[in-house]
């Protein structure tokens, strides 16, 4: 499958982006489907931590088990689902703009299907990230902006 992505110029450093978007707890901060995203262990992440996230998709509440497979910061990461019948393959990427004052992130989502869920993600999920992927960035780009250094 192809992954859906997008990218967002955000007025902050790469480092407050990083430190934002790489804490799971803000997931449900920006993301209209993330119901709750718990930490499986201490924060900060650290490659090999693990994070139940819950997510809305239709009328179902599907979790889903992330592992941190990468953390490069302040420029990239990637998180991928370990269980579940729909697991998630996101891969996060953050260019300096105007020598660091500024940032643009580009946030890539793909899906493994298993069971179920190989139908699942062309059906429902796919054209829910499609549609909430760009939302979800202008709410990202918003609260990071407007929000205390």
């Amino acid at each position: 499958m192809s992954a859906i992505s997008k990218s967002i110029d955000i007025d902050r450093s790469p480092e407050d982006v990083y430190s934002y978007i790489t804490d799971p707890t803000h997931l449900p901060e920006w993301q209209d489907s993330a119901v709750s995203a718990v930490p499986m262990g201490d924060l900060p992440v650290h490659v090999g931590s693990k994070v139940l996230v819950t997510r809305q998709i239709g009328k179902r509440r599907m979790p889903t088990t992330m592992q941190v497979m990468e953390l490069d910061p302040p420029r990239s990461w990637h998180f991928h689902g370990v269980d579940g019948p729909v697991r998630p393959d996101v891969r996060g990427h953050i260019e300096p703009l105007d020598g660091g004052t500024r940032s643009r992130v580009t946030i890539a989502v793909d899906f493994e299907g298993h069971g179920l869920g190989r139908a699942f993600i062309p059906l429902a999920v796919k054209p829910m990230v499609r549609k909430e992927m760009p939302r979800s960035e202008e709410k990202l780009k918003h609260l990071l902006e407007h929000s205390a250094a």
